[in-house]
């Protein structure tokens, strides 16, 4: 026993270091969703503008859907607008929004601003919404099947490289 009583820190400083090398090899944007492959939560949201339906539910409900968070707070929501607009016309997805936390007036004003290519278009203004998600923050985005169940998660903007590589393929095989 009185030779293993010295090897004790030696021990400590070596499995700390192995877990601190294990947590430099995990990808940092990686945050899991306890929701992935389970049914979206149930809302009914009003509309942001007036010539674009709010979003509900039932909307998800028979086509594969990309469910985006954004708000007009939110720099990198800016910065991705442009590139979740190139969804919009891919065949089998129906791309609609839902502006997280935000003022009406402001949400109207960026939108009048930036454009936008929303099918559907939902004011969750207290996050509740956001919450039952599993939002950490925007942007956000979920892509959902046709029988309404969450099958992915992008965490932060949507880069062309993560439509090259993770929507567009998912979308092919959900709506195989």
């Amino acid at each position: 026993m009185r030779r293993i009583l010295p090897l004790l820190p030696v021990m400590s400083v070596v499995l700390l270091g192995a877990l601190f090398w294990k947590g430099l090899q995990m990808d940092p944007q990686a945050l899991p969703s306890v929701m992935i492959n389970k049914p979206a939560p149930s809302f009914d949201l009003p509309p942001v503008l007036a010539d674009v339906p709010g979003f509900k539910s039932a909307d998800l409900q028979g086509k594969v859907t990309l469910v985006n968070f954004f708000a007009s707070w939110c720099v990198p929501c800016r910065q991705e607008h442009e590139v979740v607009g190139s969804l919009a016309g891919q065949k089998g997805l129906v791309v609609v929004g839902i502006n997280y936390k935000d003022k009406p007036e402001a949400a109207k004003a960026w939108l009048g601003n930036l454009g936008h290519h929303y099918a559907a278009l939902g004011a969750d203004l207290d996050g509740r919404i956001g919450i039952e998600f599993g939002v950490y923050g925007v942007p956000e985005s979920y892509l959902i099947d046709q029988a309404g169940n969450i099958r992915y998660k992008q965490t932060g903007p949507i880069t062309p490289d993560a439509i090259k590589r993770e929507i567009l393929p998912r979308v092919a095989e959900l709506n195989k």
